[in-house]
């Protein structure tokens, strides 16, 4: 098993995902061979929370094209994680913490 900080990618902020934050469901992009223990684990170790449930899908890469030529952007593997419902991820408090001590 890889590390657990090498299965979850980044997380995904959309505005779709920001709604269903409020239901303690959190989208992550994460490493394409990943299985759901594999993310459960990370997700606790990680955030320090209860995972109730974790949804994975497969999200196609699209055709793409610059100018004349055509290519296609790499598919790639998207988790909704569900959280207990007392508990919570704050994913923007994680982003300004990590940028107060760079200044």
């Amino acid at each position: 098993m890889s590390d657990i900080y090498d299965i979850i990618i980044r997380p995904a902020l959309t505005e779709k995902s920001t709604r269903m934050s409020e239901d303690n469901k959190h989208v992550f992009q994460v490493k394409y061979d990943a299985n759901k223990s594999q993310i459960k684990e990370a997700v606790q170790k990680i955030f320090g929370v209860d995972v109730v449930k974790v949804n994975t899908m497969i999200m196609p890469g699209k055709p793409k094209r610059v100018g004349w030529q055509y290519g296609r952007r790499r598919a790639w593997k998207k988790a909704v994680v569900t959280i207990a419902e007392d508990q919570m991820i704050d994913l923007f408090a994680l982003e300004s913490t990590e940028s107060v001590g760079e200044v």
